[in-house]
This record gives C-alpha cells, sequence and structure tokens, in this order.
C-alpha cells in the first residue's frame, strides 16, 4: 500500500473480472488472529511483476482492522515502503513461488492490540532493490493490493477458487471451483439454488461448464450442529452484442436527456464490448447495462432511465472483461486515494466513494442540475497591450487551499491593479498536493480545490471587478489515471508500460526527446484533435473562462524538438487549435508556454496567439547588482521583430527561482552603504525592475506574491513542494512599498496609453538603463542605475523644455537633451512631458519599541547630521534614507545600538538634490520615519 500514487498507473478492475488463478495461498486456508498462518505467494500469477526476478522479494504488508476507515485503509504496516525489515522478507522455494511465515500469529506479527478486530491481511510484493529506477511489484491482476480474510473461528467456508466474488465468463468456459471449510459435518455447491455438488469432507472440487447465457449465482454452504455457513460468487455469461446507431445528437461522454434519463458513449475502437457499471444496478453485469455498439464500431452507448432527478450517480465502463474506467468527459470523479484528505469545508457533502463495490476512479452524473446564475455574462477582456497577468497556485497563496478563499482575496488583487488571473491547472489532477502538471481528467475541476460552483463564483466575481480569469491546461501529455490512457495500454513496454500503438490519443513513445512527460499526446491525430476542441469549448462556455495558458506547446509535435528547429507541423496544429477556440469565443486569449525558435514563434504571434517570454535570469543579475549579464531587452516584442505585442513577459513564473531570494543569498555587497543582501536594498531593487519590467509595452505576467519581494527558494524544500504562504509580508514596510510601486506602476500602464505606444526603444544591456516612449500626445523616458556606485546617464530626452518627475514630484528644464544625470545606485526615475498625479508616499506609525522616536539635527541640514536614538533595549538597527516616492538612497547605519541614548554621525549627503527626505529607522519591531530637509 502506498498513500500517494499520483504517478502510478491504475487499471482498475475488481468485481467481475475474467478469471485468475489464485495470486496467494494461506496455510492453514481459515486462520484466526491467534494463529501462525504461511502465506504462499506465486509471482507469475496476478500482476506478474515480479515473474522472473531472482533477487530478494520482501512483504510490504498490513492489516485492515474495525478501525479502518475504508477496505483499504491499512493500519499496523510492518515497514514503510522500500524499507527492508527480516521479518518481511520471503524465502523461495521454487522458480517464481515464495512463502512468508506469520508468526507467532497474526496478532502478534502486526502487534494489533487487543480488542482490535483484524478483517483482513493486506499484501504488494516487491524487489528488495529498484531495477531500472523503480521497484518491481507483485500485486492482483488488477494492479490493486492484496487482501486474504482472517477468520474469527468455528465454522467456516470459502470459495478459494475463483477468487473473484462476480467472474464474467465466455459461453461454454470452464470455471473450475474449489472450495474449503473448517469444523464442517457436510459441504453442498449450488447453482441459482440448485444443489450441483456435496461433500462431508473438507474440501470440494467441481467444474462448471457455463454453457448457457445469463447469469449465475453460486453458493458454498457449510452445515454443523443446526448451524451454517455460506461463501458465493456471480458469474455472468453475455449475449452477443447488439449493434445500433447512437440517437441523434449523441456525443461521448454524458447526455442528458430529461431529469430520469441519460445517453452514456464511449469512444472505443477495437474493443470487443463494454459494460456499464453503477449505483443504477448495484455495481451488479447484466443484460440492462450492455452497451450497444454502432456499426462503424468506434463507439459504445446506454440510455438509462428511471433515473431520480437531482441525485448523483456514480459509474464506470467495464471494457472487454479486464478494465474498468471512469468516464473521460466526466465532471465529476471520486479518488478512493485522494479524496478521503479532502475537508468538509473545501468540499462539503462530497459523496462517498462505493467502497466494497468497486476499485479506481469512479465517474460522476447528476440529473436536473441547478445551474450556476452568472452576474456577468458579457465580459471581455482587457486589450492585450495593457494585461497585467497575475499567476496563482491555489495551493500555496492561502492556507485553505481552496477556491473559496482565493476569491475572499480579490479585493487585495484589486487593489494591486492586476487585470488577469492565471490559475495553475484546476482540471483534476493526480494526487490532491501537485502544480498540476499530471492531469488525469480534463473536464472535472479537482475537488482538493472546491466545488464547481465555487469555481464559477470566482470567475464571475473576477468579472465583476474587471479581471479576466485564464487557465492553465496541460495537453501536451496525461499521465496513468487518464482513462484515455488506460484504455490502450501495454504495461509490460517501455519503462514502466506505454500505450499501445492503437491508442487513438497518445504517441506509444515521446517522440521529442528529451522534452517528455507522462504519455505523449499525438496531435497529428484526429481523434486528439476531437478531443482537445471539446475540452476547449467546454472550458469557455461552461465556465466563461477568458483564455488558455497551453504548457509545454513546443511538444505539440511528432518532430524532434531541439532548441532551434522550426516545425511547421507544430504550427499548423496550433494555429488550428486556435482556430477552434476562436469559433466559439472570438476574443479568447491563446498563450503558449512554447519556447522555440523566434521565427516560429513570431508566426504564431502574427497570428493571433500570445507567447511566454521568460526573462528571469536577465532581470535577476540586474536586481543582484551583476548587470553585466543583465540585458533586458528581450522583454520587448519589436526587438524580436514581432508586429503584435504578443510577448507575455515575466522576471518570475511557477517554474522559476525568486529575485528576492537570490537579491539576499547572492547579492552584491561590494558597496557597503548599498548592501543589495540588506532587505531594504534588494526591495529597492526588485522596485526599479518593476518599473523596467512593467512599463514596456505589451502584457506583462507577475508570480504571486513577487509584489511583496518573495524571498523562499524554488527548491526548498522541494521545485513542487508547498511554500509558505506569506501574507504577514504585506505588514512589513519595505515590502508594502514594493506593493505600492507595483501598484503604481500597473495603473500607469493601464490608465495611460504612452505604455502600449509602439514606438519605443530599449537601452538596457548595461548598469545603466532606458526605455524612450512617444506618442502623438506625449513621450516618456525612463531611467534607472542598476549598478552599486553613483553613476550618471544620458537620458536622450526627445525634446528640450519641461520634464515631470513623477516619483519624485518635481520637474526639471531640459536645455540639453544629452545632458548627464546622476543617480545613486538601485535610483529611477521616470520622466513624462505631460504632468500626472505623483503617488502619494505612504509611511508607518512609530515604532513603539523607540522611545519617543528619534532626533535628528541639523535639519534642514546641508551635508552631514547626526541622529539621536533612545532604544530601550540592546537591538540591531538599520537605518537609511528615502527619497520622497520610499525609494532607499542611502544606507546610514546597520548595527547594534545599546540600551538608552545613542548618537549616530551620518555620511555626506551634500551630493543629493536639495528637497524632502525621509529617514527611516527599522528594528524587529518595527519602523519609525521622520522628515529630513536637505537644504
Amino acid at each position: 500500500m502506498k498513500l500517494f500514487q499520483t504517478l502510478t498507473l491504475f487499471l482498475c478492475l475488481v468485481g467481475f473480472t475474467t478469471l485468475h488463478a489464485q495470486v496467494i495461498i494461506a496455510t492453514p486456508p481459515f486462520p484466526t488472529d491467534q494463529q501462525q498462518v504461511v502465506i504462499t505467494f506465486n509471482a507469475t500469477e496476478g500482476s506478474g511483476g515480479l515473474a522472473g526476478y531472482t533477487g530478494d522479494v520482501y512483504a510490504h504488508t498490513g492489516v485492515i482492522t474495525n478501525n479502518s476507515s475504508s477496505g483499504s485503509d491499512w493500519k499496523y504496516v510492518v515497514a514503510n515502503w522500500g524499507v527492508n525489515v527480516p521479518k518481511a522478507k520471503l524465502t523461495r522455494i521454487a522458480t517464481d513461488v515464495y512463502t512468508l511465515t506469520i508468526t507467532p500469529n497474526i496478532r502478534a506479527y502486526y502487534g494489533v492490540p487487543a480488542g482490535e478486530t483484524i478483517h483482513k491481511m493486506a499484501f504488494v510484493f516487491r524487489s528488495g532493490v529498484q531495477v531500472g529506477g523503480q521497484w518491481l511489484e507483485g500485486k492482483t491482476a488488477e494492479q490493486g493490493d492484496i487482501f486474504y480474510d482472517v477468520a474469527v473461528g468455528g465454522l467456516n467456508v470459502s470459495i478459494i477458487n475463483p477468487e473473484q466474488k462476480q467472474l464474467l465468463a465466455e459461453l461454454n468456459q470452464a470455471i473450475p471451483v474449489e472450495v474449503a471449510s473448517i469444523d464442517a459435518d457436510s459441504t453442498i455447491l449450488t447453482i441459482n439454488s440448485n444443489k450441483v455438488a456435496g461433500t462431508t469432507g473438507t474440501s470440494l472440487s467441481y467444474n462448471i461448464n457455463a454453457d448457457t447465457y445469463g447469469k449465475f449465482w453460486v453458493k458454498a454452504t457449510a452445515y454443523a450442529n443446526n448451524e451454517a455457513a455460506a461463501d458465493s460468487f456471480f458469474y455472468f455469461v453475455r449475449t452477443p452484442l447488439v449493434v445500433e446507431d447512437r440517437p441523434a445528437g449523441t456525443v461521448d461522454g454524458i447526455n442528458y436527456i430529461s431529469d430520469t434519463e441519460v445517453v452514456l458513449s464511449l469512444f472505443a475502437p477495437n474493443k470487443q464490448y463494454v459494460f456499464a457499471l453503477g449505483d443504477f444496478n448495484n455495481w451488479e453485469l447484466d443484460e440492462t447495462n450492455y452497451l450497444k455498439r454502432t456499426p462503424d464500431g468506434q463507439h459504445y452507448w446506454i440510455s438509462l432511465s428511471g433515473l431520480t432527478p437531482g441525485r448523483e450517480y456514480v459509474y464506470q465502463y467495464f471494457v472487454d472483461g479486464n478494465l474498468r474506467i471512469a468516464d473521460p468527459y466526466a465532471q465529476k470523479i471520486l479518488d478512493p486515494w485522494n479524496d478521503p484528505y479532502i475537508s468538509d469545508i473545501t468540499y462539503p457533502n462530497l459523496k462517498p466513494y462505493p467502497t466494497g463495490k468497486t476499485t479506481g476512479i469512479v465517474s460522476v452524473f447528476q440529473t436536473a442540475q441547478v445551474p450556476y446564475n452568472w452576474e456577468v455574462t458579457d465580459f471581455i477582456a482587457p486589450p492585450v497591450v495593457k494585461q497585467l497577468i497575475y499567476e496563482l497556485h491555489i495551493r500555496d497563496f492561502v492556507a485553505t487551499r481552496d477556491i473559496k478563499t482565493v476569491t475572499d482575496t480579490l479585493d487585495y488583487l484589486s487593489r494591486l491593479g492586476v487585470n488577469v488571473i492565471e490559475l495553475m491547472p484546476i482540471n483534476e489532477f493526480e494526487g490532491n498536493d501537485s502544480w498540476g502538471y499530471n492531469p488525469s481528467f480534463y473536464f472535472a475541476t479537482d475537488k482538493a480545490y472546491g466545488r464547481t460552483e465555487d469555481y464559477k463564483r470566482f470567475i464571475d466575481e473576477c468579472h465583476k471587478r474587471g479581471m479576466a480569469v485564464y487557465i492553465d491546461m496541460v495537453l501536451n501529455h496525461s499521465y496513468g489515471q487518464s482513462p484515455l490512457v488506460q484504455l490502450y495500454f501495454d504495461p509490460t513496454a517501455g519503462d514502466g508500460g506505454q500505450p499501445t500503438a492503437e491508442n487513438p490519443w497518445y504517441n506509444q513513445s515521446c517522440p521529442h526527446p528529451p522534452y517528455c512527460w507522462g504519455y505523449d499526446f499525438n496531435h497529428e491525430s484526429v481523434h486528439t484533435r476531437a478531443f482537445v476542441d471539446r475540452v476547449t469549448k467546454y472550458w469557455l462556455t461552461e465556465f466563461k473562462v477568458d483564455g488558455f495558458r497551453f504548457d509545454f506547446t513546443k511538444g505539440f509535435t511528432n518532430k524532434v524538438s531541439d532548441p532551434s528547429n522550426y516545425d511547421a507541423s507544430r504550427i499548423a496544429i496550433l494555429k488550428r487549435m486556435a482556430d477552434k477556440i476562436w469559433e466559439v469565443n472570438s476574443n479568447a486569449t491563446v498563450i503558449l508556454e512554447h519556447f522555440a525558435p523566434n521565427t516560429e514563434e513570431k508566426v504564431l504571434a502574427d497570428y493571433g496567439m500570445m507567447l511566454w517570454g521568460n526573462l528571469n535570469y536577465n532581470y535577476n543579475e540586474a536586481t543582484m547588482g551583476y548587470p553585466a549579464n543583465s540585458n533586458f531587452s528581450g522583454i520587448s516584442y519589436l526587438q524580436r521583430g514581432w508586429t503584435n505585442p504578443h510577448l507575455v513577459g515575466y522576471m518570475e513564473s511557477h517554474d522559476e527561482e525568486r529575485l528576492m531570494f537570490k537579491n539576499l543569498q547572492f547579492g552584491n555587497t561590494s558597496n557597503q552603504w548599498h548592501n543589495i543582501k540588506n532587505l531594504s536594498v534588494a526591495v529597492q531593487r526588485n522596485a526599479e525592475a518593476a518599473a523596467f519590467f512593467v512599463l514596456v509595452p505589451g502584457p506583462k505576467m507577475i508570480w504571486q506574491f513577487g509584489e511583496l519581494g518573495y524571498d523562499v527558494s524554488i527548491d526548498d524544500p522541494c521545485r513542487v513542494c508547498a511554500k509558505p504562504i506569506r501574507w504577514n509580508y504585506y505588514g512589513e514596510f519595505d515590502r508594502r512599498q514594493l506593493f505600492y510601486y507595483y501598484s503604481t506602476l500597473i495603473e500607469l500602464k493601464k490608465s495611460q496609453d504612452i505604455f502600449s505606444t509602439p514606438t519605443f526603444s530599449l537601452d538596457v544591456t548595461g548598469a545603466m538603463k532606458k526605455i524612450r516612449l512617444t506618442n502623438d500626445e506625449m513621450s516618456a523616458v525612463v531611467i534607472g542605475n542598476f549598478g552599486v556606485t553613483t553613476a550618471s546617464i544620458n537620458p536622450q530626452f526627445y525634446t528640450t523644455g519641461t520634464w515631470y518627475d513623477y516619483f519624485n514630484n518635481d520637474s526639471i528644464n531640459v536645455t540639453d537633451v544629452s545632458a548627464q544625470i546622476s543617480l545613486q545606485p538601485g535610483e529611477f526615475r521616470l520622466y513624462t512631458t505631460k504632468r500626472w498625479q505623483s503617488p502619494a508616499f505612504v509611511g508607518l506609525n512609530e515604532n513603539p519599541a523607540i522611545k519617543h522616536g528619534f532626533l535628528i539635527y541639523p535639519n534642514p541640514a546641508h551635508d552631514r547630521f547626526s541622529i539621536e536614538i533612545e532604544a530601550p533595549v540592546a537591538a540591531d538597527y538599520h537605518i537609511s534614507l528615502m527619497n520622497t516616492a520610499g525609494q532607499t538612497i542611502m544606507q546610514l547605519f546597520q548595527g547594534k545600538l545599546q540600551s538608552g541614548p545613542n548618537k549616530i554621525d551620518t555620511a555626506n549627503i551634500g551630493g543629493l538634490p536639495r528637497g524632502l527626505y525621509f529617514v527611516s529607522v527599522n528594528n524587529s519591531q518595527g519602523v519609525s520615519l521622520s522628515k529630513l530637509m536637505k537644504l
């Protein structure tokens, strides 16, 4: 048993199956908890995963007790998965045959306390070492755990062959039956209540000839002293299937005909037969749930009537007698491995899994559903060139990890100013704790984040605030829980199994290594294309999403993908997909994570698609103070030779390291007054980078909490692991200042057309960087110093005359457009030919940890000044000088102050421009600010 099987293929069969031999035999056959028992394991039976293996074999084993939450909730596991302990080592007695002695008795072996009832022993056998990077496993033929009943003592009878409680048989198939009993005077065997065999011994054997169509109940009954015990199984002999066209308008998946009727349809070419099993037939096979086949042999379908309106029905398809799958088009599924970890708060009244009826993932349908009442029905996303996209992962954004709570944060995101939310994958993926790039079901929202109506309300609330919603969609690959993978899959092929050649949707193996994950979609297949179109149309219409970010579209090809190859077939595939999306919603956004040659990306951009542009390395080099490798020019769609502003540039994403982490870990410390490992300085560097990012024309993307300087590494503790949620950062002065910078820059981008102009240029290769923008109404210049020492830059003003310094609420009279301007390290300015209202500087309340604040003298000051602070206790202090925009322009002191009065003589400020400044005194208790006038 493995609690988290997020990347494992489950070929789910239980209940009705074709005939299999026994995987294990117990001696004695009816062991009680107080008896020793010998388990004999035949490695060639069941899954056969250990057949031919000659190394040591161990049992991963535990028990099911009255305290187990389900029939698969193991207790008292002998050792963790992969840990070899002597008591779990099997003894090899013949080729592929092993024994495990559970001694001195079952209860003692597992350490089960007295008073707790043991129902079953549970096993998965495995190799002692990994082979080819994975464990070899001995399981049931259905890839499930192996269970063996623990008897309660006294009269007992068991049908030990066949093992299955429900069996699908072919006409005239022989079914050998073996019965064992204990403490019985006699045992009889009946079929549909007619006696066919009997014995006064402890064992009975009988061969059934399944020569009649229909369903048959086989029962073994043992008698002793007027007591009886029984065991039974069903076998079903199917009739020839009916060939008939589907009703007009039927599509694959669930077709709601009325409040009491549905039609189910499965696309399954080359399959022999299909049954529908579920709540509507107590999970039992009979003629009423035998699907018809269409004349072309492509589809299987069934009409189910007499349903209760509004009731949720759980079901699976049973294919060719050896495979159970959920409906690939289901809008809700139940997962026996992961649903138990979803809280009632996240998903109230979640329907229980049908434990004991089946195994594997099941699908759900419900007639007479109450539709969501949309408040916004005519939303149109903001213009592409003005889009500020906020990439958000629900798990790592709110502590509750649910979409309802994310909805409650929308006012915060509105204050930030972003106008698009891009959610990382929200369709069902494997496990609950994931980035979501291991998809399994494409039409069902992942329940770990909430109910379908919660997702719809989130989108509705975003639209009410003028924010579009894009969802991350993974159509490059799927993983093993996908029923589309399972339908045509060879578990013995390749490295751990692979799709078969007849799989309509997937390549047998990935054709474009090394860029391979999961099982690769074959986008040349007409069936894959039809599936893709169903997926995109569903989300556009049912959830009113405004667009998609498609993961790794570079893999949408059957050709080799290296960093430089231009692939015309891939372009055609993506154009076709986009056209189908725009047929549904002409305003829908199509974003590609492509990373192909610029020649290919330009074609796609010109066609109307948007493409991710990764500038993480370049911006981070600049924020860390190493500008030699910090060329930002790739953030410009013009620099790439594109006609349209379809480059979604970003400094951070879910997939890149966080700027602030590297600032604080590796920042330049060569200037003691501008130490980038200092938080205040590091934040200022990020604010400067934001100006040179947001204000470049074209859509931009921010990774969540980047606006607060999130500084936990992407690899802490692993790349895809859950990260600490830092809402407390908003209460920290420096980080909140960064938020204000972001919100101010975002508002400028949205409200001022100059930042959408196609007439702009970037000079951003060295430490001193500038952006020049102009249109028919005005001009703007952004300048910044990404070095660590004071330096000058020629802004190349477009004209002489008055230029307004936006952040410093000042102006200059330009008489020489080539005149140099001096900038402190980390300082940046925005000059415009039109005056805009400058942002108000937002300070904090006085720090109670500093008695009576602090004294600055002389104030006003020409060149030097002193600070007196009375500290209540000895503590570390950080004192800096800030301009009116909140930018740190000089470090004044960093170190420990003693309890009581302290005097600090500051550096020379004579070189700073005249005007108003702020002195910031910061310690672990908070921040205090005081004004300083520079003469």
